[in-house]
């Protein structure tokens, strides 16, 4: 009896089928223990990079409430409770609980007329090239203030020149000193136009703003801010 053309289809079909049976048995008995290892070690590394990341978390609330505490010490003028913390905080591994830690020190060496233990810590910041350039050139205006008085004007210079722009966050404290520094090397021209920009730069702080707008006057360099007139026909 002659098979139809949809009876060879059928059994075409059936062999491709069990050849495919075939194929996968044979690969999973080479390579199953292999995948099933892969699939462990996926949902193992899943597993950790979860923990790991929670566990950061947990960590950094702990952080910030170790500075919290510490802040309030602080506060309460108990600086004997909080020096531990904050002790414990700049050897911290995130940058920021770091820093925090590191300036407060520093400030409290100030405080105590400690400068040089505070020109250590502030150098430590500045120094420290893992750091983000936002805290580390924060702490490099603070070291020159520390040490501004023992500083030669070439060096204030040479140290905030590039931060003593307008739109730099730190123009203002930077920006101070180096046309300070000016005024000592008998540069009037130089330092006058640092106040004069200051004092036209409204993200300057107020209190900058006022005394650049007093230095540039004294010194022939207009420092005031014009309002803008209002156009006629303006709608």
């Amino acid at each position: 009896m002659a098979i139809k053309p949809t009876d060879n289809e059928t059994f075409y079909r059936e062999v491709d089928e069990e050849l495919r049976r075939e194929q996968m048995r044979s690969l999973w008995e080479r390579y199953g223990k292999l995948a099933i290892v892969g699939i462990v070690l996926v949902l193992a590394a899943i597993a950790g990079a979860i923990w790991w990341k929670n566990h950061q978390e947990a960590q950094a609330g702990k952080k910030g409430q170790e500075l919290i505490a510490a802040f309030d010490d602080i506060g309460r003028r108990d600086k004997k409770a909080a020096m531990p913390r904050l002790e414990g905080l700049a050897k911290a591994d995130v940058p920021g609980y770091r820093v925090a830690a590191l300036l407060t020190k520093a400030d409290l060496a100030v405080e105590d007329n400690n400068l040089d233990g505070a020109a250590q810590l502030l150098q430590q910041v500045s120094g420290d090239e893992n750091l983000d350039p936002v805290y580390r050139d924060l702490a490099l205006v603070r070291l020159t203030h520390v040490q501004f008085d023992k500083l030669a004007p070439d060096a204030v210079i040479a140290r905030l020149k590039g931060l003593a722009v307008a739109g730099n966050p730190w123009f203002g404290s930077a920006g101070e000193m180096v046309a300070i520094s000016y005024l000592k090397q008998g540069k009037q021209k130089e330092a006058g136009q640092i106040f004069a920009a200051m004092a036209k730069d409204k993200k300057v702080p107020e209190s900058i703003r006022s005394r650049a707008t007093q230095m540039a006057g004294s010194l022939g360099f207009d420092a005031v801010v014009e309002p803008v007139a209002k156009q006629e026909g303006n709608q």
